[in-house]
C-alpha cells in the first residue's frame, strides 16, 4: 500500500535569506506569501503607522523642549531623561509595527543581535522599500491580471467582440 502525498505549490512564497555584511548565514530568513491579498493591506497599514509614530514622536519632542528644563535623578535634566524614553516608546512601537508586517520576530531577525537605532531604523526602511516592495508591486499586477482574466468574457456583437469585466 503506498502512502497518499500532498505537494503544496510554493511557487508565489517570497523567501529572502538574511546574511551578515560579511556574507555569512545567519540561517534566519523572512517569508511572504505573495498571493495573499491582504499583504499589501499589511504594507500600507505599515506606512500609516509608520507616519502616524513618527509625527508623535515629533510632537513629544517639541512639547519636551518647549519646558522648563529642571535638574534630573542622576546625570542627566529631566526634559533629556524624557527624551530618551519618548524614543524608546517610539521604537518599541516602530519594532511591533515592522513585525506586523515582516512577519514574527522579523526585526529581530533582520537586526541579528544589533540593538534597534536610528541607524537600523533606515536599514530596515531601505531593506523593506529595496528589496520586499518590488515583489510586492509585481504581486498586485499579477493578482490583478489573474482576476481580470478570470472574470473577463468575451461577447460578440454584430461579428465585432467586446470585451466585458464583471
Amino acid at each position: 500500500m503506498t502512502d497518499n502525498v500532498i505537494k503544496l505549490n510554493k511557487n508565489s512564497i517570497l523567501r529572502l535569506k538574511i546574511e551578515t555584511d560579511t556574507g555569512e548565514d545567519t540561517g534566519e530568513y523572512l517569508e511572504f506569501d505573495l498571493e495573499d491579498i491582504e499583504l499589501p493591506l499589511r504594507y500600507q497599514d505599515l506606512l500609516e503607522k509608520d507616519k502616524k509614530n513618527k509625527e508623535n514622536l515629533r510632537n513629544q519632542l517639541v512639547i519636551i523642549e518647549k519646558r522648563q528644563d529642571v535638574k534630573g535623578k542622576k546625570l542627566l535634566t529631566k526634559n533629556e531623561e524624557d527624551k530618551i524614553k519618548a524614543i524608546n516608546d517610539f521604537f518599541k512601537k516602530q519594532i511591533d509595527v515592522y513585525n506586523m508586517f515582516l512577519g514574527e520576530n522579523g526585526v529581530q531577525k533582520l537586526l541579528n543581535g544589533r540593538k534597534f537605532g536610528w541607524t537600523t531604523l533606515n536599514e530596515i526602511d531601505n531593506i523593506i522599500q529595496e528589496q520586499i516592495v518590488p515583489y510586492l508591486d509585481l504581486s498586485m499586477k499579477g493578482i490583478t491580471d489573474k482576476i481580470r482574466n478570470k472574470y473577463t468574457r468575451p461577447i460578440k456583437n454584430n461579428s465585432e467582440e467586446i470585451e466585458i469585466v464583471k
